[in-house]
C-alpha cells in the first residue's frame, strides 16, 4: 500500500499522507510553511471545532444544510457533521492539524485544514467513502457554509482565548490570592520593618505586607475578567469583508448564541462587522490586561524572593521551601528557583504583548488583519504559561513558605525609622538629629532617647510601640 494518496483542488493534484483526514489545501500549506515546527495551539484547534459545530447548528436550524441549495445533506449526514466537529473540539483529532503557525496571515490554511478534517471524518461517520473524489459532505459547501476564514478564524481565536482565561488563568490567580490571604491572616501579628527605596522604613506587620500581595492578585483576577470581556464580540457573520455576503442574516447571532451556551461566556455577534473583521483591537486590549497581570506576578515573585534572601546575609524574613541544590560549586546553597521561574514567565508575557501590539497595529489593513495566527498563538501562550507557572509557584513555594518571626522582629528595634513616631512629640528636625546621632553612635533610638531623657519613659515606650505604629491613631 502506498504511503500517500492523490488529492485534487483548484490548483491541481497534491500528494497527501495516505491515512490523513486532511486534504490538498492542508498539504500545500505544510509544504509552503516549513518555518517553526509550531502547529496551532491545541486550544485554538479545539476552538475551531467549537466554532464549526456552532456554525453547523445554525445552518441546520436555518434549513440551509438540508434545504434546496447545492448538494443538500440528509439528516444523518448533518448529525455526522456535528459529531465530527465535536471530535475536533474534544481534541480527538489534534494530530490532523500539522500546519505551521507562521502561515497565511488570515489563517486560511488552518480554516481549510479544519474544513477538510471535519468533512472527511463526517463522511466516515456517515458510512461514506472519505477518499472519494466527490465529497458528499463537502469542506467548502457544507462545513464552511455561510463562512469565510476572515470572520471564522478570528472568532475561533476569541473563543479559545476567552475559554482559556476563564477555565485556566482565573482559577490559578484566584487560588494564589486565597493562599496569600491565608498567609496574611496567619502572620498578622508578626512585626517587621518596612523598606522603601530598599532603605529602612517604619514598622508594619508581615501580614499587612503579604495582604498587599493578595490584593494585587485579587486585582489580577479582575483584569483577567476584563481580558475576557475584551474578546466577547465575535466577527462571525461578517464573512469575507464584513458585508455578510453568502450568509444568512441571523447566522452570526445564532452562532454566537451557541458558543455562549457551550462555553458559559457571554459571546455575542459583533456590533460592526467591518471593524470586527478588519481589526484585532479587542485582542490587543485583552493581552494588555495579561501584561498587567504579568507585571503583578513578577513583582510579587520578586518581593517574595527578596524577603527570602539569606539565610544569614540577607533579609530571611520568609523561609522558602528548599527544592533543589542551588550551585554546582557552592555546597549547601539553595536558590529561590520558583520565584525566578515565575519572573521569567512574566518577562516572556511582557515580550509577547509587544508582539501582539505590533501585529494589531501593522497587520490590519482595510478589511483584514493579516497577522492573526501569530496573535492567537502568542496570546494563548501567555495564558498557558502564566496559568501553569502560578500553579507551580503555589504548589512548590507559596503554600509552604513560613514566616521567620525572629528575623522579622530583630530588625525593628534597630531601625532608625523608629524615630518617625516621635515627630508629633519633638518635631521633625529634632527627630532627624536623633536619627543621625543614633547611627553615628551605634545606639538604638530608644537607648538614645532614654540617655537624653527626650520623653518620660512611659510616654517614650508608648511612642515607640512598634505594633501601635502599624496602624493610624487619633
Amino acid at each position: 500500500m502506498s504511503d500517500y494518496r492523490i488529492e485534487r483542488d483548484s490548483m491541481g493534484e497534491v500528494r497527501v499522507p495516505a491515512g490523513a483526514y486532511y486534504g490538498a489545501q492542508t498539504q500545500r500549506a505544510v509544504h509552503n510553511f516549513p518555518i517553526s515546527g509550531w502547529s496551532l495551539p491545541p486550544a485554538l484547534i479545539h476552538a475551531l471545532g467549537e466554532v464549526k459545530y456552532a456554525a453547523a447548528v445554525a445552518n441546520r436550524d436555518l434549513g440551509k444544510l438540508t434545504g434546496s441549495g447545492k448538494n443538500p445533506l440528509k439528516a444523518a449526514q448533518v448529525e455526522a457533521l456535528l459529531a465530527a466537529c465535536r471530535e475536533v473540539a474534544a481534541g480527538e483529532l489534534d494530530d490532523q492539524f500539522p500546519i505551521d503557525v507562521f502561515q497565511t496571515g488570515s489563517g486560511t490554511s488552518s480554516n481549510m485544514n479544519a474544513n477538510e478534517v471535519i468533512s472527511s471524518r463526517a463522511i466516515e461517520l456517515s458510512g461514506g467513502d472519505r477518499f472519494a473524489a466527490q465529497k458528499p459532505i463537502h469542506p467548502n459547501d457544507h462545513v464552511n457554509m455561510g463562512q469565510s476564514t476572515n470572520d471564522m478564524f478570528p472568532t475561533a481565536i476569541h473563543v479559545a482565548v476567552g475559554v482559556q482565561i476563564q477555565q485556566r488563568l482565573i482559577p490559578a490567580l484566584e487560588r494564589f490570592c486565597e493562599v496569600l490571604t491565608e498567609k496574611a491572616s496567619q502572620w498578622d501579628q508578626v512585626i517587621k520593618i518596612g523598606r522603601t527605596h530598599l532603605a529602612d522604613a517604619t514598622p508594619l506587620r508581615l501580614g499587612q505586607e503579604i495582604g498587599g500581595f493578595a490584593r494585587q492578585l485579587q486585582l489580577s483576577v479582575q483584569r483577567a475578567q476584563s481580558a475576557v470581556e475584551a474578546v466577547v464580540e465575535l466577527p462571525v457573520g461578517g464573512t469575507a469583508v464584513g458585508s455578510g455576503i453568502n450568509t444568512h442574516p441571523q447566522f452570526g447571532a445564532r452562532v454566537s448564541a451557541v458558543l455562549a451556551e457551550q462555553t458559559g461566556i457571554g459571546f455575542v455577534e459583533a456590533v460592526n462587522h467591518f471593524e470586527a473583521n478588519a481589526q484585532r483591537d479587542g485582542l490587543v486590549e485583552c493581552h494588555g490586561n495579561l501584561r498587567a497581570i504579568a507585571v503583578t506576578l513578577m513583582n510579587v515573585a520578586n518581593n517574595i524572593r527578596w524577603l527570602g534572601s539569606g539565610p544569614r546575609c540577607g533579609f530571611y524574613e520568609l523561609k522558602l521551601p528548599d527544592l533543589q541544590p542551588g550551585s554546582s560549586i557552592m555546597p549547601g546553597k539553595v536558590n529561590p528557583v520558583m520565584c525566578e521561574s515565575l519572573m521569567q514567565v512574566a518577562a516572556r508575557v511582557m515580550g509577547n504583548d509587544q508582539t501582539v501590539a505590533v501585529c494589531g497595529a501593522s497587520g490590519g489593513q482595510f478589511q483584514l488583519n493579516i497577522m492573526m495566527p501569530v496573535m492567537g498563538q502568542t496570546t494563548l501562550e501567555s495564558i498557558a504559561l502564566m496559568a501553569r507557572a502560578v500553579e507551580a509557584f503555589i504548589d512548590f513555594c507559596a503554600a509552604d513558605m513560613e514566616a521567620h518571626v525572629e528575623a522579622c522582629e530583630a530588625a525593628v528595634e534597630k531601625s532608625l525609622s523608629m524615630v518617625t513616631s516621635l515627630n508629633p512629640y519633638i518635631g521633625y528636625e529634632k527627630a532627624a538629629a536623633l536619627a543621625k546621632e543614633a547611627f553615628q553612635t551605634g545606639q538604638t533610638i530608644r537607648q538614645l532617647c532614654r540617655a537624653q531623657q527626650v520623653l518620660p519613659d512611659r510616654q517614650l515606650d508608648e511612642a515607640l510601640d512598634a505594633m501601635r505604629m502599624t496602624e493610624p491613631h487619633e
